[in-house]
Order: C-alpha cells, then sequence, then structure tokens
C-alpha cells in the first residue's frame, strides 16, 4: 500500500507546494527530510511488530509513546499548558490507551485461533519490544520534528519529508522482494491513500505551528478513536464498553485542551 501511497503523496505535495511558494531553506530541508525517516521507519518497525507480536500489547504501547513524546519534550522545552488543557491531555494519553488496546482485542482472537494451528505464537519478545518502542518513539519525535520546522517555509519541508519516506519505502520493499505494483481495488484505495496522507500531513504540519506541542502532539495522537469510530460506522463494527469509555474520554479530552 505504501508503495504506491507515499510517491503520490509526494507529487502531490510538490503540485501544492509550488504555488504556495515558501523559502526553501537549510533548516526546512533538513528538518523536512529528518521527518520522512522518522514517518518511513516507524510505519517500518510497527507493521513489523504487529507481524510478530502479540497486537493487544504493541498497538497501545506505540500509541502512549506517540502521544507521550510530544507531551514530555514540549513540557521539556519550557511550554506549560493551562490546568484544565494539562488535564485535558492526561484524559487524551488514557484516551489513546483504551482505543488502541481494545480496538486490537478482535484482530488478536482471531490471529491467535489461526496460529493455533501452527504452533506460532505471537510473544511480546525482546525484538518485538524493541520493534515496538522503536516504532512509537519515531512517529512521536516526527511531531516534534515538524514542529521546529521554519514557518516561512511553507509545504516544502513536508515534501522533503515524503520524499525521503518514500525512498525509505522503495528501498525496503525491493530489498525484501515486496516490490509490487497493487492492481485494481487495491490501487484505487492506495491512491485514495496518498491522497488522504496529503491532506493528514498538511493538517499535522498547520497544527503542530500554530499550536503548543505538547497539547498537539497529543491530540493528533487521537487518531485511533478516529479510526475506530470509523470502522463503527463504515464497517458496523460493535463498540466495546473500553472503547465507548475510550471515545467519551477523547471527545472531553479535545474539549479540554481547546478551552484550556
Amino acid at each position: 500500500m505504501v508503495v504506491v501511497s507515499y510517491p503520490v503523496a509526494l507529487l502531490l505535495l510538490i503540485v501544492i507546494a509550488v504555488p504556495v511558494g515558501g523559502q526553501v531553506s537549510t533548516p526546512a530541508v533538513l528538518w523536512g527530510l529528518l521527518s520522512g525517516v522518522g514517518q518511513a521507519f516507524g510505519v517500518w518497525w510497527f507493521y513489523a511488530a504487529l507481524g510478530s507480536g502479540p497486537i493487544s500489547v504493541v498497538s497501545p504501547l506505540t500509541a502512549i509513546l506517540v502521544a507521550g513524546i510530544p507531551v514530555g519534550v514540549g513540557l521539556a522545552l519550557g511550554e506549560r499548558p493551562g490546568p484544565v488543557a494539562l488535564v485535558g491531555v492526561l484524559l487524551a494519553l488514557a484516551a489513546v490507551v483504551l482505543v488502541s488496546r481494545e480496538a486490537a482485542d478482535e484482530p488478536l482472537a482471531r490471529r491467535e485461533s489461526s496460529t493455533d494451528d501452527h504452533d506460532t505464537p505471537h510473544k511480546f519478545t525482546l525484538k518485538v519490544a524493541w520493534l515496538t518502542v522503536g516504532s512509537g518513539v519515531a512517529f512521536g519525535l516526527n511531531f516534534v520534528v515538524l514542529h521546529q520546522v521554519p514557518v516561512e517555509a511553507e509545504l516544502w519541508p513536508l515534501v522533503f519529508g515524503r520524499l525521503a519516506a518514500a525512498a525509505i519505502v522503495l528501498l525496503a520493499a525491493a530489498a525484501t522482494a515486496n516490490l509490487v505494483l497493487e492492481r485494481g481495488v487495491s490501487l484505487r484505495l492506495a491512491l485514495l491513500a496518498g491522497v488522504l496522507d496529503t491532506v493528514a500531513n498538511v493538517a499535522t504540519l498547520v497544527a503542530l505551528q500554530s499550536s503548543m506541542l505538547s497539547l498537539a502532539g497529543v491530540l493528533i495522537a487521537l487518531y485511533p478513536a478516529a479510526t475506530v469510530l470509523l470502522a463503527i460506522v463504515v464497517l458496523r463494527e460493535r463498540v466495546t464498553r473500553w472503547q465507548a469509555i475510550g471515545m467519551v474520554l477523547a471527545l472531553v479530552s479535545v474539549g479540554m485542551i481547546a478551552a484550556g
């Protein structure tokens, strides 16, 4: 999927960045490339961890790192959210864990039933732990990096970031004999993913440049809640008790952070 969506997103970002303009400075290029490296390795390690370890552990641990790192770095850099916003951040962290954990329960059950026949249980080994932590740190630091890009560069850091990410993904796919062009429905979905990826990247950059890192980062990290909501609406999946609690906490946290 990313073999198609990342290059598509790169082309779309170039098309948008050219008319928008902006100053292509050395910091813009370097921060952008570093962001792309973080995204590429974050995706790579995350899917490697999911393929080898228990989803119910990998998913929430990754999510809490993605949400927690921008908060920690922001506070370390001197950001001081108001008390209401700070409580909202704590609620958001809890919401991320709850939604991510419960969203993984059903696939985990299916996978465990299938692995019973092949005697290949997915355990949280040291390798899986390193992949999980590495993925969470890479994604979390990506927000930190994007927060540092110069505002006058406009969208060019995203272009260089997607360039680096696409290059890494394509090289990794070629090295592992997974460089296969999607076809049919898969190709159309990959193209749509590229469009959505572009929108998400632009929105992420704007949010990080318009607010405190500790606040914008944790709000962006609430993406698992949106995934669960779409699964409920589009796929008619049933919401569990913990998912419902997580969704409510997410909504409350957004309101408190916005008010604080």
